[in-house]
């Protein structure tokens, strides 16, 4: 009988898994509509007050992102006087929903990587996640990898895609 032989573990093929740039922390959306009148309405004077007494304390290290739920029409200040009681407590403060907050995460962080270690190797966009990673974030690294890489392939080794092939 034959000995089964890995080639996949055996090749110089890299895998790019986006889970492992996940940054841990709790992610909360506030919604502004909670402090208008009914839901639409900003009343300067009661908007200010709700957030004076709002307890910010809650968010504490956590990832915010502020977003309004209904097509209310707000003034830019809105969002930005909220994001002033926030930022003391809260890790990040973005506007927009979770998949915008996590876009934000994920461009700050994917900035930050040397990609130099996958110089004109094959690289695989690991593509199933347990986490949360946004579809932008793919994008983002794609358009790093292919600065570097000799090859990218989307999913796993069994069964990749191929993306991009760096030209002779």
């Amino acid at each position: 009988m034959d000995e089964i032989i890995n080639k996949v573990a055996n090749s110089s093929l890299e895998v790019f898994d986006l889970e492992d740039y996940y940054l841990n922390g709790i992610r909360t959306q506030i919604d502004i509509s909670q402090w208008l009148y009914e839901g639409f309405l900003l009343k300067e004077k009661d908007f200010r007050e709700a957030l004076k007494n709002h307890d910010w304390s809650q968010y504490h290290n956590q990832l915010v992102a502020i977003h309004c739920s209904t097509d209310a029409i707000l003034p830019a200040w809105a969002s930005i006087l909220i994001a002033t009681y926030a930022s003391p407590f809260a890790k990040k403060v973005v506007l927009g929903t979770k998949i915008e907050l996590e876009t934000a995460l994920y461009q700050e962080i994917l900035s930050k990587i040397d990609y130099s270690k996958y110089q004109d190797k094959p690289v695989i966009l690991k593509g199933c996640s347990k986490k949360p990673v946004p579809e932008s974030a793919y994008i983002m690294a794609i358009q790093e990898l292919q600065k570097v890489a000799k090859s990218v392939m989307y999913g796993e080794a069994c069964s990749a895609v191929p993306l991009f092939k760096k030209s002779k």
